[in-house]
């Protein structure tokens, strides 16, 4: 947002105050109007300090703030950048500062590098590590984006609309498109008129959409913005600056907050409204932004009030009558050390919300989690075209239509933040979701393999799925996040291909190409090891012991998969052990160890006995020196303890 927004998402604490014992006049005239947040008047003070020659450290800070918190990230980023090369321990706050506006600029790869180093001065914020644990972010949002299709709308301003609310068929919204009465009132955030609520009027036929005046009894001569209304119409919550019964109150610093009222209707007349203050709003922090869980029992809010984790957080109250409960943070899944605003609540429960903080594409973007029991799912960026490179925000949406609303300052648009409509086209991502795009190729021609059968297992080799590979070889599984899974392929006359893969703890897609060779009727001569046909790993048994290891299912299973395709082919199973302890007691225990392996072909494989035989020959054909008496380690004395498969028929 470019403008008078800004005093509605910053919640930001005042840097301390600096030592007026600075000589040149335009730096103490900046510095006086930047306490007072009069940011346009204060940065051309400062622009006249640098055109003098004058740069401190200090200077360039707010000098990049001015900007900042006025949405100019461009100019931001020029000032954060003459910052960053030209201070030594950078306080990490302006380092993530110039990251996000760089990222807001398009310049990505910049943006990743300061991210970088945002990370090496403070690994310890949320903010760094989801940077570090989501490199591959933009492809993420991609994965995301289309799922909206944009509406114009012809009733935005010169000036700033935002934070639409639905109400009774209509929308609310906030905007200072207006200058009340004659006297005409800044803000000296930006210099431009207070907000008030206005009730968009829809026309009919050829008239034009109109925008009256809310209430006046809700409007003041001061902010109001952010409604939300009960589903009977008849109660609304809303933002207000610190003004209760015409007295305007500040904070210790001299600073005018934010406050959340609440509104009843008059029943008689419907248009009287009777405004009260909420009671956990304070004079020394900031309290906005409202929005309703569908059962009107929960009331969200953003607030920077003590314990809140950056520069603001969302939070939650009970409602019962006109009783309010305990405000709880919701917590680090939500929260981050950044901006988080604006939540909104959908009736299918999704959680939505503004957030420079989770990682974007610039600015403030809007992000989802699905609310389940009272608790928060995983956060999703809304992709395009709803974010982009600027502020993106207030988004609420009717999840019965599909239709609904948001605010952002987007190139192109009527004035400094404008309302737009649109219409959902397809779901959201709101967990985790893997799947896999894969194909069947022959190794020799890398032509595709049709009709070729596609085996899922999970981490224990069970087959959870299977698949038949289409004309192109293509095939594919749905998956789930953070899970190790194993895809094999079998078909008449090709050897068995297999490859085993984790998914990541991310949304997204990943793509296995699996090679089969054509193969003669006959797979191999008979007397052949089939291990290194099959590309088997060898299969290994613990010291002493004869039970099927995790490790050795995986290798057993393209056993199985041979002796099904060839139905021809019988196999000997051949045991062998190390040289440690007798042997007589290693020519038992091999025997033990090749009818585990068989009784495993069977049990579980579905392979019938009878073309099954095997033998155990302990320490009599070892691998290497490994004999008795030699030193050896633990891991050559595992290269002896193996089984062999051998074609015998």
């Amino acid at each position: 947002m470019k403008h008078i927004i800004k005093i509605y998402l910053a919640f930001i604490l005042l840097v301390p105050t600096i030592t007026f014992a600075q000589e040149q006049k335009a730096v103490k005239e900046g510095d006086e109007d930047y306490e007072k947040l009069a940011y346009i008047e204060a940065r051309e003070s400062y622009l006249k300090a640098t055109n003098e020659g004058f740069k401190s450290k200090d200077l360039l800070k707010k000098l990049g703030d001015s900007y900042y918190f006025n949405a100019d990230y461009t100019n931001a980023a020029k000032w954060y950048g003459e910052l960053y090369e030209s201070s030594d321990n950078l306080e990490s706050e302006y380092i993530y500062r110039y990251a996000l506006s760089l990222k807001s600029d398009q310049k990505y790869d910049a943006s990743d590098r300061i991210m970088e180093a945002f990370y090496d001065s403070k690994g310890e914020d949320y903010r760094a590590n989801l940077f570090i644990n989501e490199r591959n972010y933009l492809e993420e949002i991609e994965l995301q984006s289309g799922r909206f299709e944009l509406i114009n709308v012809d009733f935005n301003s010169k000036l700033s609309d935002f934070a639409p609310s639905f109400y009774q068929g209509s929308i609310i919204y906030s905007s200072n498109r207006n200058n009340r009465g004659l006297v005409k009132r800044f803000h000296d955030w930006n210099e431009q008129p207070f907000l008030d609520l206005y009730k968009l009027n829809a026309g009919f036929e050829d008239e034009k959409t109109t925008s009256i005046k809310f209430s006046s009894k809700v409007n003041s001569i001061y902010h109001e913005s952010t409604a939300i209304f009960t589903k009977d119409g008849k109660t609304m919550y809303f933002t207000r600056n610190n003004y209760t019964n015409e007295d305007y109150k500040q904070d210790a610093e001299g600073t005018n907050r934010l406050k959340l009222y609440r509104a009843i209707r008059n029943d008689e007349d419907n248009t009287t409204w009777q405004v009260e203050e909420l009671p956990f709003n304070s004079d020394e922090y900031s309290v906005a932004h409202p929005a309703l869980s569908p059962d009107e029992k929960t009331l969200y809010f953003a607030s920077d009030m003590p314990g809140t984790n950056g520069q603001s957080d969302l939070y939650k109250v009970s409602i019962e009558g006109n009783v309010f409960g305990k405000t709880i943070n919701l917590g680090d899944k939500i929260n981050t050390e950044g901006r988080e605003t604006f939540p909104f609540v959908s009736k299918d429960n999704k959680l939505y919300f503004a957030s420079d903080g989770h990682v974007g594409l610039g600015g403030l973007d809007v992000f989802v989690s699905e609310i389940q029991n009272d608790t928060f799912g995983d956060v999703f960026n809304l992709g395009k075209p709803i974010n982009g490179i600027e502020d993106d925000f207030t988004f609420i949406i009717n999840s019965i239509t599909g239709i609904g609303y948001f605010a952002s300052n987007r190139d192109g648009g009527v004035g400094d933040d404008d309302i737009y409509s649109f219409k959902s086209i397809k779901p959201l991502i709101t967990k985790c979701e893997q799947s896999i795009n894969g194909f069947v190729l022959n190794t020799v021609t890398d032509q595709p393999i049709a009709n070729a059968t596609v085996f899922l297992l999970d981490e224990d080799n069970v087959v959870i799925d299977e698949k038949t590979s289409r004309v192109n070889g293509s095939f594919n599984f749905a998956l789930e996040c953070g899970q190790i899974y194993s895809i094999r392929s079998t078909k008449d006359t090709f050897t068995i291909a297999e490859k085993v893969f984790n998914t990541p703890n991310r949304t997204g897609v990943v793509e296995r190409t699996l090679f089969m060779k054509q193969q003669d009727t006959l797979p191999a001569p008979l007397g052949t090891d089939i291990a290194p046909l099959l590309g088997i790993n060898i299969i290994y048994f613990d010291l002493d012991k004869s039970f099927i290891r995790k490790d050795a299912e995986v290798e057993l299973r393209k056993v199985i998969d041979f002796m099904n395709v060839y139905s021809n082919v019988n196999i000997d199973v051949r045991s062998h052990t190390d040289s440690r302890n007798t042997s007589q007691y290693n020519i038992d225990l091999s025997d033990r160890r090749a009818k585990a392996t068989v009784d495993y072909l069977v049990n579980v494989g579905g392979i019938s006995r009878s073309r099954l035989t095997s033998e155990g020959y302990g320490e009599t054909q070892l691998r290497n020196r490994c004999s008795d008496g030699v030193k050896c380690s633990e891991s050559e004395h595992q290269l002896n303890r193996r089984s062999e498969f051998i074609i015998v028929k």
